[in-house]
């Protein structure tokens, strides 16, 4: 598994989606998808989605 941090390249809003996709290694769109979904059906994905784009650190 590769460390947790926000990309630089290939990032479309925060990057914490393409950080949480690298990391487990998953397919980025899907983590896009189950995140909108997310958002949408329960509100309080966003202030996760909000609290992660704050503590995962930017790639170097």
């Amino acid at each position: 598994m590769n460390e947790l941090v926000r990309p630089r390249q290939g990032r479309m809003i925060a990057g914490v989606c393409a950080a949480i996709a690298h990391r487990f290694g998953w397919n980025t769109t899907l983590v896009r998808v189950l995140t909108v979904v997310a958002v949408l059906f329960a509100g309080l994905s966003l202030w996760v989605y909000l609290l992660l784009w704050l503590v995962i650190p930017v790639e170097r």
